[in-house]
């Protein structure tokens, strides 16, 4: 530490820390599109197809930064329409389109700086723009950097939109007016200035790496694109300025330790993500298991209660848990209020009955749905079902309910349990032409105080007329009342 704080005195020290922190920081954004582009291996032909740019500034305008920028880019540029050209046409993968232009003009590159760097006075190391050399960093580099870096932040800031919709809707994009491949070509400049910028830091080795490493990591943490290209830039800006310290502090090569702790970030992402991190997603596995098999202790309880006591042994003898585990799981559902336990048998509670009658329910209907919808057998739906109904949510088992027509039975020809809250001859479950009259005993009484504001009244007989999507037609005499699906399925009614 004695050693970073005696550098970080330094003038050069300075300029490589704030060099460092920019290149981190616009190819963290910039990379966030070019990861969700899938365009990582153009950036990595962009990165090694500038050398010759490079080259041919040197030859008219010597070693000057500016020269190096205007030829990197044009090369840059030259590349990416070259690679563009042929994957359009000519009858060339895409990736081997790409890989045929970078190391042509990767080549031409090494070649052109190996022939000048012979001649005397010539001060042109293939190693710098390979790897960077942070350390000898000038004023000049640093304001073109800081230029560089100012002007892609204010690109991406004003054509965010059209970098948004042509990199997940290109068809939306074309009819919206965006030319999609101008954008791209935009975005190609775009990244042909963040590779130059980030030739003297890390070099065009390591550039990719920091294009591509931040934005990856920042999609591991968060899926909405303006917190990635937050995330993304920070994770850059952190990795340049951790990778230049760590060098300084280890005596090594910065632009390489950059790229480590890049992927040190991407690591710690892969395990410790709160959506997608390894760790995260075994800890949800095991809990998802543990529910569904406090679930199924709830649905078994139910089916043997059907029957008689409910023991320990014959739910022990139902389900494959040992005697440790099924006592942890009762523990449990005792304390949430959905189960009782007395010496060596249990009951449900209401509460509990409620809920092993929705997985009852929820199996049942998934199995009839199997059946009827999907032709299965009657062998072949049980495994199914058993998966599902811990999957499925009250809206979409409601949804299977009503496709099937509301069916009282399984394939099986048991009674199919009724949605709680739901009236035992609900009025959605008439038929067209039908007559019935308003039961007394509703549901609820505001139920009845609605049926009263309609005009529909106890004992009164009524004819289903008409279904039409979610409308109910009900004739009473000569008038008729309309009512929506919601309200059908909560009045009791008494079929005549």
């Amino acid at each position: 530490m004695d050693l970073v704080t005696e550098a970080l005195q330094q003038e050069w020290a300075i300029r490589a820390l704030i060099a460092s922190a920019l290149v981190g920081i616009m190819c963290g954004v910039l990379g966030a599109f070019i990861v969700l582009r899938n365009m990582a291996l153009i950036g990595d032909a962009l990165a090694h197809a500038i050398l010759p740019g490079v080259v041919v500034a040197f030859l008219i305008l010597g070693y000057s930064a500016l020269g190096f920028f205007t030829g990197a880019v044009i090369a840059g540029l030259i590349t990416a329409i070259g690679i563009t050209w042929i994957q359009q046409n000519v009858q060339t993968k895409n990736d081997a389109a790409i890989g045929i232009v970078f190391t042509c003009m990767f080549s031409i590159g090494v070649v052109g700086i190996s022939a000048i760097s012979h001649d005397e006075g010539v001060h042109l190391d293939l190693k710098d723009f390979l790897f960077g050399n942070v350390l000898g960093v000038y004023n000049e580099d640093l304001i073109l950097t800081a230029s560089i870096c100012v002007y892609l932040m204010i690109s991406v800031y004003i054509f965010y939109r059209y970098l948004f919709v042509t990199t997940f809707q290109e068809v939306i994009a074309e009819t919206m007016g965006i030319s999609v491949q101008v954008i791209h070509y935009f975005l190609m400049l775009m990244l042909s200035f963040a590779v130059v910028a980030s030739l003297r830091t890390v070099g065009v080795i390591q550039v990719v790496a920091m294009l591509i490493t931040p934005a990856s990591t920042a999609l591991l943490l968060t899926n909405r694109l303006k917190k990635v290209i937050f995330v993304a830039g920070f994770l850059g800006l952190a990795s340049a300025v951790i990778g230049l310290l760590t060098s300084i502090m280890f005596s090594t090569t910065p632009g390489p330790m950059m790229a480590i702790v890049a992927t040190l970030f991407y690591i710690l992402a892969v395990f410790f993500s709160p959506t997608q991190g390894l760790l995260f997603k075994r800890l949800n596995r095991m809990k998802q298991r543990r529910t569904i098999q406090l679930e199924d202790i709830m649905k078994q309880s139910w089916r043997l209660g059907m029957d008689g006591k409910v023991t320990l042994s014959k739910l022990t003898e139902k389900l494959d848990f040992s005697s440790s585990k099924l006592n942890q799981h009762l523990s449990t559902l005792q304390k949430r209020g959905l189960l009782l336990r007395e010496n060596q048998s249990v009951s449900l509670t209401t509460k509990g009955i409620e809920e092993a009658n929705r997985l009852v329910r929820a199996h049942r209907l998934w199995e009839t749905y199997l059946v009827n919808k999907m032709g299965l057998t009657e062998g072949q739906i049980h495994e199914e079902a058993e998966k599902y109904e811990h999957l499925l949510t009250e809206d979409m088992v409601d949804q299977v309910d009503r496709s099937l027509g509301f069916p009282s039975k399984d394939p099986h020809g048991s009674p199919i349990p009724m949605k709680p809250g739901i009236p035992d001859n609900p009025l959605s479950k008439m038929a067209i032409g039908q007559s019935a009259i308003i039961d007394d005993a509703q549901i609820d009484n505001k139920i009845s105080s609605q049926l009263w504001q309609l005009g529909i009244m106890p004992e009164q007989v009524f004819v289903l007329s008409e279904v039409e999507d979610d409308r109910f037609v009900l004739r009473i005499g000569a008038k008729e009342v309309i009512l929506y699906r919601k309200m059908a399925e909560l009045i009791n009614i008494e079929p005549i």
